[in-house]
This record gives structure tokens, sequence and C-alpha cells, in this order.
């Protein structure tokens, strides 16, 4: 593999992932098998002026194991000191930079009860540190880079090797690391999202109208709502994106104001499972019936984390002519498939896309139409057929999407 490729790739990340600051400290989250990698980030941001780069390795083969053998009570108590330090690294204004790279398949023959269970908890112990990060407290950044285990998932046909590098390229690709600037495509790419944003915050839709096969949805928007895109904003003030790559302009539901059916058309990586092929039926809001040709044990756990699971947390917008749609690769990665898709959430809102929430309680949010949950997961529901219309508060009524993408 090209080392300056990967220095590139790093050095965006450092510089406009989480725009480490000077004398700033930083977390890498990293699979073991990516420890190459970041130590190259280390490097990187080391050069760029940081104070300290802690990295934490978790290992996929040593959950499996622990999934396998143990009993279902080492699933129901999740260690405090990783969230206690966590939260202390939120307190010293530390950036956090997670890789993205697990085995979609992993734990297919898992126990889903044990999968729920885990999920449960440890979204229970991390739940302070998850709003933190959902407010913007500090900067954060969510990256990828190949393994062989999601390579072969991939590109299933060749080799182990081949496939490596057949994702390595095609992130490369994506993430527009293999151009002569990348750091100024993009910057011309999140200015170009930006305006998408300024249109939609400059409608203030009240609905969003969803049609496709297999999708009739009407999404009420909460008075207050703020688009956001690929650039975000720590409450003091650093501009970071928070995902590499990013396609999407979002914003949050109103709670009670989703009605009628959505269907999937990618599928679900959700903690080492695929869900896929799944429908889901909304009233005010809440999911009150769903079926899933691939994983429904799965995604019932996951709708059972807690009320707020049932409910939307995020609308997402990406047009269908987008890189990694134009790929025609399905990446088993959400990283990825949601920044080819529109796309909801699962669960808890971002704080963020709503007016003056900074000063809000949280019975004050949830007046405000805000969703809560211990869970976010995001799925896919565009298609190059979907359409959207957007309707105003005084009724006017204006197509968003036409044939899978932005007519504005």
């Amino acid at each position: 593999m090209n080392i300056d490729i990967l220095k590139n790739y790093a050095e965006l990340i450092v510089k406009t992932g989480i725009n480490l600051q000077d004398k700033q400290q930083l977390l890498i989250n990293s699979p073991i098998e990516c420890a190459e990698f970041a130590r190259i980030i280390a490097e990187k941001a080391y050069e760029a002026g940081a104070i300290n780069v802690i990295v934490e390795y978790n290992d996929e083969e040593l959950a499996l194991i622990k999934y396998n053998k143990a009993p279902i009570e080492s699933f129901e108590k999740e260690p405090t000191y990783v969230a206690l330090s966590r939260e202390e690294l939120i307190r010293e204004k530390t950036a956090f930079i997670s890789i993205s790279a697990r085995d979609p398949e992993l734990l297919s023959g898992v126990d889903p009860n044990k999968i729920s269970t885990l999920a449960k908890t440890t979204s229970k112990t991390m739940r302070k540190v998850s709003s933190s990060m959902m407010s913007n407290e500090v900067q954060w950044c969510v990256v990828s880079i190949p393994t062989k285990g999601w390579a072969k998932k991939v590109f299933p046909d060749v080799s182990e090797a081949e496939a490596v590098e057949k994702l390595w390229n095609s992130i490369f690709s994506i993430v527009r690391v293999d151009k002569e600037s990348p750091v100024s495509e993009w910057n011309e790419h999140l200015e170009n999202l930006k305006k998408r944003k300024d249109y939609l915050n400059e409608k203030n839709f009240k609905y969003l109208h969803y049609k496709s096969e297999g999708t009739d949805l009407t999404v009420e928007l909460p008075e207050g709502h703020l688009w956001l895109s690929g650039e975000e904003s720590t409450k003091d003030g650093i501009t970071f994106v928070a995902n590499i790559p990013t396609e999407e302009v979002f914003t949050l539901p109103k709670k009670d104001g989703v009605n009628g059916y959505v269907t999937s058309k990618k599928p679900l990586n959700y903690g080492g499972n695929v869900i896929d092929n799944f429908k889901l039926t909304f009233k005010d809001g809440k999911i009150i019936d769903f079926n899933a040709e691939k994983g429904e044990e799965i995604l019932k756990g996951l709708l059972d984390t807690d009320e707020g699971a049932r409910y939307l947390g995020e609308v997402a917008l990406v047009g269908h002519d987008s890189p990694i749609s134009n790929s025609g690769l399905i990446f088993f990665n959400t990283l990825f498939d949601e920044n080819a898709s529109c796309h909801f959430a699962f669960g808890k809102a971002y704080p963020s896309c709503l007016k003056d929430s900074d000063n809000m309680s949280e019975e004050e949010l949830l007046s405000k139409g805000v969703n809560d949950s211990l869970t976010h997961v995001d799925f896919m529901i565009g298609s190059a057929e979907l359409e959207i219309i957007g309707e105003t508060i005084g009724g006017d009524k204006i197509q968003v999407f036409k044939n899978g993408d932005w007519v504005i």
C-alpha cells in the first residue's frame, strides 16, 4: 500500500475531520487489525500539535470468544471505568477519532439475546458520553479502513488480498484522498453541502412526504428545527467533520409526527449482524409494526432497547448520484452505506438540530418533539425511485427529490 496516500488520508482526518487544535489531546479508538493506520494518524496528530495521543484497541475475535463462552450475566454489567475515563477525557476537551471497520458477519451465529443485552447495557453505561458527543461538546470523527473480514464481505468473489486492495481503492476514491489536493477537494465539497443546508433552512418545511416502492411516509419537522451538513461546530466554536465520508444534509423529526410506512433499501450492519429487507410502519411517530427478511430478531432487540428506540431521531438527505452510490457497492458498513442513500435513524435525536437547544433541559427538549433514547442507529431508505415533497407552513408544496436526486 502506498504510504504517501495513507499519510494523506491520516492528515485529512486530523486537519479536516477533527480539526485538531494546538496542544489538544486526541483519543483514537481502533480495531487491532488497523493498528498500523492508527499509528500514522498519531504521527500526523503530533505533527499538527497534539499534546498527547491515546490509542484504545478493540479485538473482534476476543469479543466473539466472550459471546460464545461467557454467561448471559456477564453482558448485563458493563465495567464503568470505560465511561468514567471517557467522561474525564471530554472534560479535558479531548478530540475523538473512531475507526469503524468491523466484520459484518462476525456475530451471525451468536445468541441475539446476548447481543441486545450488551448493546442495552453499554448504551446505559455510556449515556452521558453519548449525549456529550451528540451535543458536540468536543470534536469527533468516524472513519474507516479495510479489514480482511469486511473486505471479503464486500468482494466475496476474489482472494482476500485482492479484496482488501479493492476496498482500499474504493475508500481512497470515495474520501477524495486520491486527488492532488484532498483538503481543497473537501473544502469545495463541504461548501456544496452547505448550499443545500442553507436552502432547506430557508424553506423551513413543516412536512416531508416520501414516496418510492415500499415507502409512503410523512415526516413532520418540529418548530425551530435546523438542517446541518458535513461541517459542524463544537460549543467552543471549533469546526469539524463528524463522518469521513459525508454526503448528507440532516435534521431531526418531530417525535410524534411520523406516519405511514418505509422499506429499507440497503442492508444494516448492527452489532456484527446484518438486518436486511425490513419494513417499518409508523403511527404518531412510533413503530407499531415491523418485519425483516433477514435479522428480524436482531431488529426486535434494537427496537426494544427502550421506548425511544421505536421513534426516529434523524432525517438525512443524500442524493442517489453520489460517489458511494455510483460505486455500485454495498459496503455493509453504515458509515459508507448511509452516505449513499437517504436515511433515518432509530432513537436519539441530535439536540444541535434545534434552535437554542444549548439552553434547554431534557424536559424542554422532549416538549419540543426531540426524541431521546439510549440508541441511535441509521438505516437506509433512499433509491433511484425516491421522491420527496416538502410542504411549508403555509401549505406550499415543493419538490426536493425526484428520481432519487436533489431537485434544488
